[in-house]
């Protein structure tokens, strides 16, 4: 299977130094939503949708805290559903979409893909649904899902992938994409394992935020610590899935490629091999 590298939402908050690691104290950031998008062998499959093309239209939709912590820049050009169609694809032939998670900055673009069947674990779409909590109230936007996706509700079941619990996301298909639990950020979230042209990829979404959090002498600028510790559901989980992911890298980096959502030096390394 090809994959393609997409940047769904260029985010840019203040403290430089504090978010990349390097730069300015009080400059601007760069954050991405990096996305997958996947040629099947029977339509496409889209990894997270980053922000959608409503919420270009409408920035309010996604609330006054996510605009001002964050400082997203709304383009449409970032938005998967004009991406797909600038790679050449029509985008009405994205068959499924197979989010890490739905906090809104992950399923902004699940409206664009009306048809698409959504891939969740069944905790995940518990939580986002339910919202039982005032945190999740405020990452959870039901107006992102008002138009009634096809739901795919996954549970493990007993499968497993290089020592994680799995799910094969599109059982009876031969496209190995699967649903992998790094729960902690999130009640239900997911790193999401896709074997493609070149071997394996593991896309950890927001189970960590930088890429020196994957060695196993981790490296993290403090004001990713930091925001990491204010949105996470469970701390010790997230922490503990963190370290198997070290694990993972260390005893499995030949076999397998780990990125997360947000980190933009991941998404230009990897989006440059995938172009040549």
């Amino acid at each position: 299977m090809r994959i393609h590298h997409l940047n769904c939402g260029s985010m840019c908050p203040l403290g430089q130094r504090l978010i990349n690691g390097e730069g300015r104290w009080l400059g601007k950031a760069k954050m991405c939503c990096h996305c997958l998008l996947i040629e099947g062998r029977d339509g496409l499959i889209l990894v997270d949708t980053g922000i959608g093309t409503a919420d270009v239209a409408q920035p309010s939709r996604m609330g006054l805290a996510f605009n001002a912590v964050v400082n997203p820049q709304y383009r449409m050009s970032d938005t998967a559903l004009f991406q797909i169609r600038e790679l050449g694809f029509d985008p009405a032939d994205v068959r499924h979409v197979v989010p890490t998670h739905l906090d809104l900055d992950h399923a902004g673009g699940l409206g664009d893909f009306p048809k698409a069947q959504v891939h969740v674990f069944q905790r995940e779409l518990d939580a986002a649904l339910s919202r039982p909590t005032l945190q999740e109230k405020g990452r959870y936007l039901p107006h992102q899902w008002a138009h009634g996706p096809a739901w795919v509700r996954h549970e493990v079941a007993g499968e497993r992938w290089m020592g994680f619990e799995a799910m094969r996301a599109l059982p009876g298909t031969d496209d190995e994409v699967l649903l992998v639990p790094l729960t902690g950020h999130t009640r239900g979230h997911c790193g999401i394992a896709v074997k493609g042209d070149s071997g394996w990829m593991l896309h950890c979404g927001d189970a960590y935020f930088y890429r020196g959090e994957t060695d196993m002498d981790p490296t993290c600028p403090l004001g990713l610590r930091i925001f990491q510790n204010l949105v996470q559901m469970d701390g010790a989980t997230r922490m503990a899935n963190q370290q198997r992911l070290r694990e993972l890298k260390r005893d499995h980096g030949h076999e397998v490629t780990l990125f997360c959502a947000h980190d933009p030096v991941e998404f230009d390394t990897l989006a440059t091999a995938a172009a040549v």
